[in-house]
């Protein structure tokens, strides 16, 4: 009897972990390669996007996959840690064939693809794409997760509703080799939903440009916000000048203030001073005090949005803003305590409570009794070097900032510090890796491809 290989689909693989024959991690499942082929063929599935702990992306050929069961990847042999590029013969099956439009051979119609399966060649490691799982009809907003499998309907039981989805054989359909223009992008993004904000900018920076912008305007305002962030600076520019300017405006105002400063400072001044005027007054006020300082420096390296308190608000209080899931753990780790107004810049700057202090004193207590008053805040102007000594000399993962009037203005935290001592392409270089990892194909050893 012929054994029957499971069919597995591809948004079941998406951030799966892989292991080598040890049983150690190597990484996870970011994408699969596939080569297209002439005639109505089935692709070959040549291999997968592995991102590996460094957050460079690897190649891991089909022909080194030993198992594909219970939510992981088994490998076998040497991993080849050269980073992975992809050729132009190659098609990346989650960024680049899901939410397609396609057409069914047999009646014409038009599907969007929302998933598609693989299967591996009895008796031999090679792999290759079956079936499509596709929704008739021309799409629309689809959930952001991938809607039950039905299976296709019995031949004979009448005609397919539009919006019905079926799996059919990859020769059913037709379109997948034609360039698309405004392809969506909510299935991609649900195999992707579950990443943290840097993980997934990995995945867009490995993007072509168009799906790049596809994927971006397809985010709502606050993930994108928390994407852009975690971007390096060309792909921050590019994709802000694919979105509408009012969009821009509105992701501009989810982002923090300090961070939203950064991205319009690398824009032209005409497109900044635009974007600024589209923005809520109050966050253009925040964002507008930024750029007013020098980079560099404590002012311009603070966020305008740190948990501040009044004399009289109690450690209770304190606690309950410090829950705030909204809040980095480097602003969640000290409030800081001022007389009115609440928000900065503040009234006098009294001094700050760290999060540990608030745990050791019983939820009555008031703040201002348990404040440290006597750490000095910093200025404004307060150079780089000056500000990492500060933290560094007082074990603080934040500092105040505080002008002459004894204002509270912000804080710098130690991620924003680390940002700038970094170089300025550290989250290009981490997302590729170290300079030279990727080698030429001259001489490569056979990886399947």
């Amino acid at each position: 009897m012929a054994v029957v290989t499971p069919r597995v689909f591809v948004s079941h693989l998406a951030g799966i972990a892989v292991f080598d024959p040890n049983g150690d991690q190597v990484g996870r499942v970011r994408d699969l390669v596939a080569m297209l082929r002439v005639g109505g063929r089935p692709p070959r599935l040549l291999g997968l996007v592995v991102e590996v702990i460094s957050r460079r992306r690897i190649f891991l050929p089909m022909t080194r996959v030993t198992g594909v069961e219970s939510g992981q990847v088994i490998t076998t042999g040497v991993v080849n840690m050269r980073r992975f590029e992809q050729r132009a013969s190659e098609t990346l099956v989650l960024g680049e064939l899901l939410d397609r439009r396609v057409n069914l051979v047999e009646t014409g119609e038009e599907a969007t693809v929302l998933d598609i399966g693989i299967i591996q060649l009895p008796a031999r490691r090679d792999w290759e794409i079956d079936k499509v799982f596709v929704r008739k009809g021309k799409g629309g907003a689809l959930r952001n997760r991938f809607l039950r499998r039905e299976a296709p309907p019995a031949k004979g039981g009448g005609g397919r509703r539009a919006g019905e989805v079926l799996t059919v054989d990859w020769s059913a359909v037709t379109g997948f080799s034609l360039e698309e223009h405004g392809q969506g992008a909510e299935n991609l993004l649900a195999t992707f939903e579950q990443l943290r904000p840097a993980d997934l900018a990995s995945a867009l920076h490995h993007l072509t440009p168009k799906r790049r912008g596809e994927v971006a305007a397809a985010l709502d305002d606050d993930r994108l916000a928390d994407v852009l962030e975690e971007l390096p600076e060309d792909d921050r520019v590019e994709i802000m000048g694919k979105l509408q300017e009012e969009r821009a405006a509105d992701v501009l105002e989810a982002m923090d203030p300090d961070d939203a400063a950064d991205l319009l400072s690398e824009l032209p001044e005409e497109e900044k001073e635009r974007l600024l005027g589209l923005m809520r007054p109050d966050d253009a006020a925040d964002v507008r005090r930024l750029m007013a300082y020098e980079e560099r420096t404590a002012g311009g390296l603070m966020t305008t949005e740190p948990i501040v308190l009044r004399p009289d608000a109690t450690i209770a209080d304190a606690l309950a803003r410090v829950r705030d899931p909204d809040l980095s753990p480097s602003l969640a780790a000290q409030v800081y305590v001022c007389r009115p107004p609440d928000e900065t810049p503040t009234g006098k700057y009294l001094g700050l409570v760290h999060f540990q202090r608030l745990l050791r004193d019983p939820p009555f207590t008031l703040v201002s009794s348990v404040a440290d008053t006597d750490l000095p805040p910093l200025p404004p102007g307060t150079p780089l070097n000056e500000v990492t000594s500060y933290l560094a000399t007082y074990n603080m993962v934040a500092a105040p900032v505080v002008d002459e009037s004894g204002s509270l203005l912000g804080a710098v935290t130690v991620d924003d510090v680390l940002d700038h001592l970094l170089p300025d392409d550290w989250r290009e270089a981490e997302m590729h890796g170290p300079p030279g990892a990727a080698a030429d194909r001259e001489g490569e050893p056979d990886d399947g491809r």
